[in-house]
């Protein structure tokens, strides 16, 4: 009878190795997602994670039925922690009048609970910022996080700073402040017209 009631329990919930594996995501980002909140989670007496398996295949829904509307669309995040910046960002994206879904966070940590969420085709993302840095976000989002197509910085920082932190992997395009929101669009419309070809 105990073990009748154990195994029902269980069904309740997903192990974090479990609920990465359903969400394809790393063992990682499902542990900063429950830091987040963005997983409601539990633990065990001896100290285990439990994470809501109601929760973890909302999420799961969540992500198919973004990938299934996105045709045509291109979720951009804008990871930038000066709110003046942001906002910028948010009404120059408006004018275009692209097919864009625009998302905003402040900080690195903000950045990878936003992709938990929804993982975009584009991360724009500002380098210096307080709590979690673009840098150690970058890091996070192209070690554990598949389907991340594109990430662009857009920064305040000299290339010799930005070496002397450690650099950034040769591939992702760098651009000095202020915003060069030319070069964006130029970049942006570019990714849609390959993903119109695609579809």
């Amino acid at each position: 009878m105990a073990k009748q009631k154990q195994s029902r329990k269980q069904r309740d919930f997903y192990t974090t190795r479990e609920a990465a594996r359903v969400l394809d995501v790393s063992l990682t980002t499902v542990q900063l997602w429950v830091e987040a909140g963005v997983l409601p989670a539990w633990k065990t007496p001896g100290g285990h994670r439990r994470v809501s398996r109601a929760a973890v295949d909302a999420l799961y829904s969540e992500q198919r039925s973004a990938a299934k509307a996105r045709a045509g669309h291109l979720r951009v995040l804008v990871v930038e922690d000066e709110p003046v910046q942001r906002e910028l960002y948010r009404l120059q994206f408006a004018r275009w009048g692209l097919n864009l879904d625009v998302r905003l966070a402040e900080n690195g940590f903000d950045g990878l609970v936003q992709v938990g969420r929804q993982v975009p085709d584009l991360v724009i993302s500002d380098l210096d910022m307080p709590g979690m840095d673009g840098f150690r976000m970058i890091r996070h989002l192209l070690e554990h996080v598949p389907g991340i197509s594109e990430v662009v910085v857009v920064t305040a920082l000299t290339p010799e700073q930005i070496a002397s932190r450690g650099g950034l992997p040769p591939e992702i395009p760098v651009y000095a402040k202020p915003i060069p929101f030319a070069a964006l669009r130029s970049h942006i419309e570019g990714m849609l017209s390959r993903d119109r070809r695609a579809s």
